[in-house]
């Protein structure tokens, strides 16, 4: 498996039976693929759906139907389509269960950063929806790679670039680890299988404490 992968087979394990979810562009979009056979829920993508499933094959697959990322979906029975205005109301007021998002740092304090880098000067592509389900939804879920292409920890202490939401983030998952914030602290839940604490910590700019019950990550 390469690390989206990981991420989106870890991230999808979050969701239980019954929820209202939201996936974000990028990784979280993947996890509808991999969700647990137990597990049926009311998937909704913000450009304007509710009730999607898994990737079609390439010979059943509409154009016209996709996901955040404009990648197409299968629109299961009793699922629905609806305006993108529509769509940002039911985000923002609190009709989603549990978002999973894409970011490119997160902390300890669960900010999340998700929206723009600098680049010429300028802050881009843009924030799109992410702001309104961090306010409206009722669990957020950031999904990430641990470090950068440098090897610089992308869990911070405190987020550098512009924030998308303050304080919304209730667990953080990436290819190597998965921490939870519980009351206003970083606790380290599982590592990847081989992994062990100290290597997380190398890692890991953001301070934790690490749970009673750590297991390794499935998938």
């Amino acid at each position: 498996m390469d690390i989206r992968e990981i991420i989106a087979r870890r991230a999808a394990q979050e969701l239980e039976d019954g929820q209202v979810a939201n996936l974000g562009f990028g990784i979280p979009t993947q996890a509808v693929n991999y969700l647990p056979e137990s597990v049926t829920l009311i998937m909704h993508t913000e450009n304007g759906a509710f009730g999607f499933g898994a990737k079609p094959s390439y010979d059943t697959c509409n154009s016209d139907v996709t996901n955040a990322g404009s990648e197409p979906v299968t629109m299961l029975q009793g699922g629905a389509y609806m305006s993108l205005a529509t769509s940002l109301g039911a985000m923002r007021n609190g009709y989603i269960d549990v978002t999973i998002l894409g970011a490119l740092e997160v902390d300890q304090n669960g900010n999340i950063a998700n929206w723009a880098v600098k680049r010429n000067d300028m802050w881009w592509p843009g924030i799109g929806g992410a702001m309104d389900l961090t306010y409206g939804t009722k669990k957020i879920i950031a999904t990430l790679q641990h470090t950068d292409k440098h090897g610089n920890s992308k869990i911070k202490k405190q987020c550098e670039l512009p924030l998308t939401g303050k304080g919304c983030v209730k667990t953080i998952i990436t290819e190597k680890a998965v921490f939870d914030i519980v009351n206003g602290v970083l606790v380290l839940r599982e590592v990847y299988p081989g992994l062990s604490v100290s290597e997380v910590q190398e890692i890991t700019e953001a301070e934790f404490i690490v749970s009673d019950d750590l297991k390794e990550m499935t998938f």
